[in-house]
């Protein structure tokens, strides 16, 4: 008996996968029936679509979304479509493609077709993705142009960091033995007490 499955792939947590769920559902494909991963498409270390590539059998139907939810990189999304459709045989669907759908045109027109739009459509996926990562590098190179400041805030120095810095400047204490009594590693002690001012004489 062929089974129906559904794969979704969002590229982070942050995302919600509901739109992608609720598409799925409406092509009747159960929920034990759908793989979700949440990480990036850039490559297919994926584990919940490793899961599902080993349970396809020939004749079973894949449901995605969109020809990007097996990624988005040019040659791996036509590698990924051949072992799908060629090398197990199954059927896939893209649902907001309706020219990708093994299912229609098994002749040789219609496989011509779904070749051609697949090729087409994985290369304006990947120069999407091309797009998006320059925007993004433009985006926070005027961000730091602008002097906005990017990653985790600067922890603030511990009460005794003054005190521990004269003890050490003055040789009473070594660096291990300073850094240890500020918490610090000893390259970050280091550092910030290069960076602090000289204790006032």
């Amino acid at each position: 008996m062929n089974i129906v499955y559904g794969y979704i792939r969002v590229s982070s947590f942050d995302q919600n996968e509901d739109r992608q769920l609720i598409a799925l559902r409406g092509k009747g494909v159960a929920d034990n029936h759908i793989f979700i991963d949440k990480q990036s498409g850039k490559d297919f270390e994926r584990p919940e679509y490793k899961k599902l590539v080993k349970k396809l059998k020939t004749g079973d139907l894949l449901y995605i979304l969109s020809i990007d939810r097996l990624g988005r990189d040019y040659k791996e999304i036509q590698r990924q479509w051949q072992v799908l459709t060629k090398e197990i045989g199954i059927d896939i669907c893209v649902l907001d493609m309706p020219l990708l759908d093994t299912r229609q045109g098994k002749d040789l027109m219609g496989t011509f077709i779904a070749d051609l739009v697949l090729q087409i459509l994985s290369f304006v996926a990947e120069n999407e993705r091309t797009s998006i990562r320059k925007r993004q590098a433009e985006g926070i190179a005027a961000a730091k142009a602008r002097g906005v400041k990017f990653g985790r805030p600067p922890r603030p120095l511990p009460d005794n960091f003054r005190e521990v810095c004269r003890a050490w400047r003055g040789k009473k204490i070594t660096l291990l033995q300073a850094a240890s009594a500020c918490g610090m590693p000893k390259g970050t002690f280091y550092a910030k007490a290069v960076r602090s001012e000289p204790p006032t004489k």
